[in-house]
């Protein structure tokens, strides 16, 4: 307890949403073994994240309970002479954030915010704290009873002390009356033999004398019996009322345990798979509603206190599993679904002077830079812009959902989880040939496919569509201006991306935000995005408005916040969006709104009463080593895997690109400058055709009048803008294995 050295955190006044956690949420997995379920007693040591500052984030720290203390220490070996930071779990509040955040703070200035590396792990903390919490209170009241004892028996001793002295006096007055009583009778008595004479005065004077101490010891005495009755009458009371406490905390621990006993019980019988469920699903119907909706959980209001559970259900025994899918019935005829790859070849330690290359290109457009492979990723453009279906089942929820507005949440959750394969990739992605393609072919397995073609080459612009057999289709086209700035690159997406809902017809468009390269030429790369978006409903009016703040390093907000407001045509605000774009979005229903105080900028802010926050949206952890595979996903993995029938213009089939992947970079930027020199000759060919065009209109074709082979420029009418539409074909021409439309650009 000596040792409080605390490392530079967060208290409890820096965290103003319930959004967490938030720092960068990367998913760690530990290599240590899973320790056991804490029983109460226990000392339980493992690692945990905690949060130390906006800079440094979450670090790995060996925590160790025992006792009804939570200290923690840099590594192990630290245990023996250097304590970080102690907590007394008898006065701390544990809190849980998510799947694997919580926090404990004492409610002073002591709060650490702690990440687990799963649910599971998270779960045995908690546990073990809990346990390690009631036992310290349990430990303290029993102090502060043995203190309450001490303090009442020295109370008493005192009391009785006080009586004991009290019934001394008692007893000394007793003996005075006895005996001044004597000596008055034997003056009375000496009284009445004497003759009337001389000697009469004296007698007189020794009666009145033996009278007068007599009243005095008799009023002693009456005054120490009234002192006597009158604290006996006091402490009575007072021995009734603590009877009575005693009886009120005997009565408290029969409840009490009464109570534990059905708990464990009840655990018992949920811990050996019996279920408890509650009554009303006792009724098969009610039982099998299934997936419907979210709606009733809606409609109950959350106030400071929660009502406890109705039931708890816990993974039961993985031999039942087992036995049900053997026992379940298999369908005659199932094609398997392919496995793809996990792994890419591991990034080669290449050194280049970034510095060398750009200094001469301050405020030039990105794509007219010419930059090596060293400074790409193995992935084209093409087949980044298709990574934004990666959370594709939000649009597979949202089309599902009966409320338009409901709905918006999903579209709005969706266009924040397109920046979450962000955070970490520093790297380019090549810059597509014009008429270069991608095909996602997604349809057994997730039930969708999508497919991306570069339209056009200056400006770079990429049109893409993607349809899912749940009923939704996604288009966008963008174009990226981008500006380098000698400290960083500012990269801002031009066009716009809409999503269309067969069931509703509900027609959605937004436009994306500025994406930041900071420490281009000093420092560690790292990205941010910041702007705002606008989800426009065109069908019902109903509108999401989306904050993504820009990183500050002075502001008190988690990084990479992202706030977002779901209105309809009226403007009344019936949803709330908060949470980070790297990590996890959460969504509550607006029960009332009015206005607060005015905020930092004179502006009148909205205070609105909302329910529980659920989570909507949760980024996928990075597969093992993603930071050597330059922090590709699970997804990104997969999209430069060879693959058979895919059009001659696919990225796959991209030399520069595979030459890179496999590590062999100096191939890859031989191969980079002559693809590029074929792509300048075609497009010199293309003016001259041009040029041929001027003098006579019925030959040739003009550059900037490029027909792309799969998309056609439309005008949406929904939206008012002209963007590049998927026109059909693809998928039949793959099908029959007919590619003689595709160009021979590689």
């Amino acid at each position: 307890m000596a040792s409080y050295c605390r490392e530079d955190g967060r208290n409890a006044a820096t965290v103003e949403l319930s959004v967490s956690a938030v720092n960068v949420g990367r998913s760690v997995v530990m290599s240590e073994p899973k320790p056991p379920t804490p029983t109460p007693g226990d000392t339980y040591k493992g690692w945990l994240f905690k949060w130390t500052n906006y800079i440094k984030g979450y670090q790995r720290r060996w925590f160790v309970l025992s006792n009804g203390l939570l200290s923690y220490y840099r590594t192990q070996a630290e245990m023996g002479h250097t304590c970080r930071g102690t907590i007394n779990l008898a006065t701390a509040n544990i809190a849980v954030e998510d799947s694997c955040n919580f926090v404990i703070s004492n409610g002073g200035a002591q709060t650490y915010h702690l990440k687990a590396s799963s649910e599971v792990e998270r779960q045995r903390w908690i546990t073990a704290l809990e346990l390690a919490k009631a036992k310290a209170v349990h430990m303290q009241a029993e102090s502060g009873e043995r203190e309450n004892n001490r303090c009442r028996n020295l109370e008493i001793q005192s009391t009785l002390r006080t009586l004991g002295s009290k019934v001394e006096d008692l007893n000394t007055c007793n003996d005075l009356i006895v005996k001044h009583g004597s000596a008055l009778q034997r003056s009375l008595s000496e009284l009445e033999g004497i003759r009337v004479g001389g000697d009469m005065g004296e007698k007189m004077r020794q009666v009145t004398e033996r009278a007068t101490l007599f009243r005095i010891t008799s009023n002693a005495m009456i005054n120490a019996c009234r002192d006597f009755l009158s604290l006996a009458q006091n402490h009575s009371k007072r021995w009734q009322k603590a009877l009575q406490v005693e009886r009120d905390q005997r009565i408290r621990l029969e409840e009490t345990l009464e109570q534990l006993a059905k708990q464990h019980n009840h655990l018992e019988r949920a811990f050996r798979g019996a279920t408890v469920l509650p009554p009303s699903f006792s009724n098969p119907a009610l039982a099998n509603k299934g997936d419907a909706s979210d709606e009733d959980d809606d409609n109950e209001f959350f106030d400071a206190m929660e009502d406890p559970a109705e039931f708890i259900t816990v993974p039961a025994d993985p031999k039942y599993h087992r036995l049900l899918i053997n026992a379940s019935p298999q369908p005659l005829e199932l094609e398997p679904v392919r496995q793809r790859r996990t792994r890419i070849p591991d990034k080669p330690n290449y050194y280049l002077n970034l510095w060398s290359i750009m200094k001469n290109c301050i405020g030039k457009e990105l794509s007219k830079i010419p930059m090596p492979v060293n400074f790409n990723e193995p992935l084209s453009m093409l087949q980044r812009l298709s990574e934004d279906l990666e959370y594709y089942e939000l649009l597979d929820k949202a089309s599902k959902s009966q409320s338009s507005l409901e709905q918006m949440c999903y579209v709005a959750a969706f266009t924040v989880s397109s920046y979450s394969t962000t955070v970490h990739r520093t790297g380019k992605p090549f810059n597509p040939l014009l008429g270069e393609t991608f095909e996602l072919d997604r349809l057994k397995d997730c039930g969708y496919r999508s497919l991306c073609e570069q339209v056009s080459h200056h400006p770079p612009a990429a049109a893409h569509h993607a349809s899912s057999e749940k009923g939704w289709t996604l288009r966008q086209e963008i174009t990226l201006a981008s500006k380098f700035r000698g400290k960083y690159l500012s990269i801002m997406p031009l066009g716009s991306i809409q999503c269309l809902f067969e069931k509703s017809n509900n027609h959605y468009s937004w436009k994306k935000v500025t994406t930041t390269v900071h420490n281009i030429i000093v420092g560690k790369l790292w990205i941010d995005q910041s702007g705002e978006i606008d989800v426009v409903n065109h069908k019902t009016g109903d509108r999401c408005h989306l904050k993504f703040a820009p990183y500050s390093y002075f502001s008190r907000d988690v990084p990479r916040k992202v706030t977002g407001v779901v209105t309809d045509k009226d403007g009344k605000a019936h949803y709330v969006l908060s949470g980070t774009w790297d990590e996890k979005m959460e969504f509550s229903r607006i029960m009332q709104s009015s206005k607060g105080e005015n905020g930092t900028e004179g502006k009148q802010r909205t205070v609105y009463q909302t329910l529980k926050a659920k989570e909507i949206w949760r980024k996928n952890p990075l597969p093992e080593g993603a930071e050597n595979m330059y922090f590709f996903s699970s997804l990104a993995l997969t999209l430069n895997e060879a693959e058979e029938g895919v059009a001659p213009t696919d990225c796959r089939r991209r030399p520069d690109q595979r030459l890179m992947e496999d590590g062999r970079w100096d191939e890859a930027n031989a191969e980079k400058q002559r693809l590029e020199e074929k792509q300048r000759i075609v497009r010199r060919e293309r003016e001259r055709e041009a040029v041929k065009a001027a003098s006579s209109p019925e030959e040739g074709t003009h550059p900037d009048n490029y027909q792309a082979m799969w998309f056609e420029k439309l005008d949406d009418p929904a939206s008012g803008e002209t963007l590049h539409v998927y026109k059909g074909g693809y998928w039949e021409a793959k099908e029959e294995g007919s590619w003689d439309v595709c160009p021979e650009i590689f």
